[in-house]
């Protein structure tokens, strides 16, 4: 039975992989540059206090990569917290991990993905990427590599200096 939409967004991890597949498809077939930041976390010995110093430093990552290729972007990211701390925090982190990059205009927003078909477009990318690395399924992966342009692993052991970021 396919899921029903009550709130008008597509989250890849509620629909059958027949329509995933398609929908990764469709944007493989749009003229875009996928960049990806993967933490692998059974490499994790000294995690972070607070879990979202993973996520903030992994975003920024791919905020570098994307900045080092196109210096002057409009980022939207998924409003994922609610908490204005929490947003400013992460602004923060992508500010400081792009501040050596050389004449940048990075304009940064975050938004409800419901309201933002390209957010669930991103969304449906990095399940992609999740069943590729996690569970060894690159079926979802091979159906967009051709617009991966960058894709970092991350590797790190000790991630608790990054709690004060």
């Amino acid at each position: 039975m396919a899921p029903v939409l009550t709130s008008g967004e597509i989250k890849a991890a509620d629909f059958q992989e027949p329509a995933i597949l398609r929908l990764l498809q469709a944007i493989a077939r749009e003229e875009i540059a996928i960049i990806a930041v993967v933490v692998d976390q059974h490499a994790i010995l000294r995690p972070p206090k607070k879990a979202e110093s993973i996520y903030r430093q992994a975003v920024a990552r791919a905020v570098y990569h994307l900045v080092e290729r196109f210096p002057r972007v409009e980022i939207c990211l998924d409003r994922r917290y609610t908490n204005a701390r929490m947003r400013f925090l992460l602004e923060k982190r992508i500010r400081q991990v792009i501040e050596d990059l050389p004449q940048k205009i990075v304009l940064i927003s975050q938004e409800e993905s419901s309201s933002r078909k390209g957010l669930q477009a991103a969304d449906a990318v990095a399940w992609a990427f999740f069943q590729k690395c996690e569970r060894g399924d690159s079926r979802f992966y091979d159906a967009i590599s051709s617009r991966v342009i960058a894709e970092e692993v991350v590797i790190e052991k000790d991630w608790s200096g990054y709690d004060k970021n």
